[in-house]
C-alpha cells in the first residue's frame, strides 16, 4: 500500500522532533560539568537543521522540544530542591525556545538568513535573563564556552555576542550544505580563528591601577544539599577557624599579608547587627587578619519577614562599615512571589520562611583600599550586575556565594565557567570565595592562578592586578542587544513583506484591468 502524503507530514514531524529533543541534550553536554563546548554548535546546527524553512506552529513545537531537553539535562542539579521545581523551571524556560522557532522557520526563507536568526536567539535570551521576576539568564550558549579558546571574545561583544557568532556559525552551516557552497562558512571560520589568534586578551582600554594581594576562605558546611546551613553557628566558626589559620601563616611568612580576606554568600547566616556574639566572632577574625573581611551576611529589615543578603566590609578597627545588598535574589530560592496564594499548594515554600529583598545599589565597595565589584552567587548570570560595578569603578571583581545546597552536581562547575567568562568579560580580576567551592582567583585572561575544589576547606592568597579601564564589550554594554533587536525586527518584516508578496502573486485576481 502507498504512503500517504498525511503519512508522509507525519514521519517528517516525527523525525524532525526526534532531532531537535537530541540537539537539546547535545547542546546541554557542551556546558560543565561535561564541559564539551564544541557541542554547542553542534546541538544548535541540530536543532536550526530541524526548523529551516518550516511552518510558524511546528518551529514552536520543535524549539519547545529542544528547549525542554536542553534545560532538563543543564539543571538537573535542581532535583536538590524538587523534582517538580526542576521540571517546571525547565518547561518554563524551554516556553522561550518555543516562541524562537515559531520565528526561525520563516526567517530561515530569507537572504542573510544567519543574521536574522542569530538576532533572534540573543534578543530571546535577553529577555528570559530579565522578565518575568527578574529573569532566568542561566543556560545563554556563551556559558558553555568559559574553556573554549572562542571565550576571550566576551571580551569584545560580551554574551550576546559570542551567543551570535555560535547560531550565525550554525545557520551559515546549515545554508551553505543545502546550496552546496562553503564560502560563507569558510569566512566565518577564518574570522573567528583571526580573532581569537590576534584579539588581545582582555582587550581593555585604560590602564593598570596597581596590583593588590587578596585572600579567599572556604570555610565548609556541616552539610550538603537542602540541609547545608542548618547548623548555622558552625558555618561561622568554620570560617573564622579558617581565617585564624589564614593569619598564623601571614605572622610566619608562609603567605604575603592580603589586602583584605573574602569570605563567601551566608559566611553568617546569624545577623551580626542583632547577635553581639555573631559580630565578636567576625571581629576575633578581623583583628587577627588585620585587614578588612567581606563578609556574606544575612540582615533582618524592620519587616521580620524580610532579610537582605548582604556583602559587609568589616574592619579591624572600626567595625562593619560599606556593604552590599544583593540586586537579583532569587525567585522561589530567596523570596516567593504570589506566596499567599501559592503556600497552600506547594507545602516546601515553607522552607523559605522569609522573602530576601532587593538591594538597589551597585556593589562598589572599598575593601582595605581596592575598590572592588561585590557580585552575590546567580548573580554571575546577569550582565547589568557586572555593567554596573565596571560603571562605578571597581579595580577587581569579588563574588560571594554559597554552594553547599548543590554540592556534587553540576551546578558549581557552571558557575565556575561563568565566572572565568566574567573576568574576560570584564577586564577585571575575579576573587571568588565559596561555602563549600568551588572557590578561586582569576586573572584579566582568564588564567586560573589559584583554586580550591568542591569539599575543601582552606584558603587563597594571590597577587592581582587591578585595573580601571574598560573592555570593549563593558563600553559598549546592552548595545549589541539593542542592535539584535533592531536586526530581528527589520527580518520580521521583511519576512511579512516577502510572504504577502508571494501570496498576492500566487492568487489570481478577479479585478477587472484597469
Amino acid at each position: 500500500m502507498a504512503e500517504s502524503p498525511r503519512d508522509g507530514r507525519l514521519l517528517q514531524v516525527v523525525a524532525r522532533t526526534s532531532i531537535a529533543a537530541v540537539s537539546g541534550v547535545i547542546t546541554a553536554l557542551a556546558f560543565a560539568p561535561t564541559g564539551l563546548w564544541p557541542l554547542t554548535l553542534v546541538g544548535v546546527v541540530g536543532v536550526l537543521a530541524a526548523q529551516w524553512r518550516v511552518g510558524p506552529g511546528l518551529g514552536a513545537l520543535l524549539g519547545f522540544v529542544y528547549g525542554s531537553t536542553f534545560f532538563l539535562v543543564l539543571l538537573s542539579w535542581m532535583t536538590v530542591i524538587g523534582t517538580d521545581a526542576w521540571i517546571l523551571l525547565s518547561l518554563y524556560c524551554a516556553l522561550w525556545n518555543g516562541a524562537l522557532g515559531a520565528i526561525t522557520g520563516p526567517l530561515s526563507r530569507l537572504r542573510g538568513s544567519a543574521i536574522w536568526i542569530a538576532s533572534g536567539w540573543v534578543v530571546m535570551e535577553a529577555l528570559r535573563g530579565r522578565v518575568p521576576l527578574g529573569g532566568f539568564p542561566w543556560g545563554e550558549l556563551a556559558f558553555s564556552q568559559g574553556n573554549s579558546p572562542l571565550a576571550p571574545l566576551t571580551g569584545v561583544a560580551g554574551m550576546a555576542g559570542l551567543t551570535f557568532l555560535i547560531v550565525a556559525t550554525a545557520a551559515i552551516i546549515i545554508d551553505s550544505i543545502r546550496r552546496r557552497r562553503i564560502r560563507a562558512f569558510a569566512v566565518v571560520a577564518i574570522a573567528s580563528v583571526l580573532a581569537v589568534v590576534f584579539i588581545p586578551k582582555p582587550l581593555e582600554f585604560g590602564g593598570s591601577s596597581g596590583t593588590a594581594t587578596v585572600a579567599v576562605v572556604q570555610g565548609g558546611t556541616p552539610g550538603t544539599g537542602m540541609d547545608a546551613m542548618s547548623v548555622r553557628r558552625a558555618v561561622l566558626a568554620n570560617h573564622v577557624e579558617q581565617t585564624l589559620r589564614l593569619a598564623d601563616a601571614v605572622d610566619a611568612g608562609e603567605v604575603a599579608q592580603p589586602d583584605f580576606v573574602l569570605w563567601p554568600e551566608n559566611s553568617s547566616d546569624i545577623d551580626p547587627f542583632r547577635d553581639p556574639s555573631a559580630a565578636e566572632e567576625i571581629d576575633i577574625a578581623a583583628r587577627a587578619i588585620g585587614v578588612p573581611i567581606v563578609v556574606g551576611v544575612v540582615v533582618q529589615t524592620d519587616d521580620p519577614t524580610k532579610v537582605e543578603n548582604t556583602g559587609v566590609v568589616w574592619d579591624p578597627e572600626t567595625g562593619p562599615g560599606e556593604r552590599y545588598v544583593k540586586n537579583h535574589p532569587v525567585p522561589f530560592g530567596e523570596f516567593v512571589p504570589f506566596r499567599d496564594q501559592l503556600s497552600d499548594l506547594i507545602g516546601r515554600f515553607d522552607r523559605v520562611p522569609r522573602d530576601f529583598v532587593p538591594g538597589t545599589e551597585a556593589g562598589v565597595l572599598d575593601a582595605g583600599g581596592v575598590v572592588i565589584g561585590d557580585v552575590i552567587c546567580f548573580e554571575v548570570a546577569y550582565d547589568d550586575v557586572f555593567s554596573a560595578v565596571v560603571d562605578g569603578g571597581a579595580q577587581l571583581i569579588t563574588v560571594q556565594t554559597n554552594n553547599a545546597t548543590y554540592q556534587g552536581t553540576g551546578q558549581p562547575a557552571q558557575q565556575w565557567d561563568i565566572e572565568r567568562l566574567r573576568a574576560l568579560q570584564s577586564g577585571r580580576s575575579v576573587a571568588v570565595a565559596s561555602t563549600t567551592g568551588v572557590s578561586g582567583i582569576i586573572e584579566p585572561d582568564g588564567t586560573v592562578i589559584a583554586e580550591l575544589a568542591e569539599g575543601e576547606t582552606g584558603y587563597l592568597v594571590a597577587e592581582v592586578p587591578l585595573r580601571d579601564g574598560q573592555t570593549l564589550s563593558t563600553y559598549l554594554d546592552s548595545l549589541p542587544e539593542y542592535l539584535a533587536a533592531l536586526a530581528l525586527a527589520a527580518g520580521l518584516v521583511i519576512s511579512i513583506y516577502v510572504r504577502r508578496r508571494s501570496s498576492a502573486a500566487t492568487v489570481p485576481s478577479d479585478r477587472p484591468l484597469g
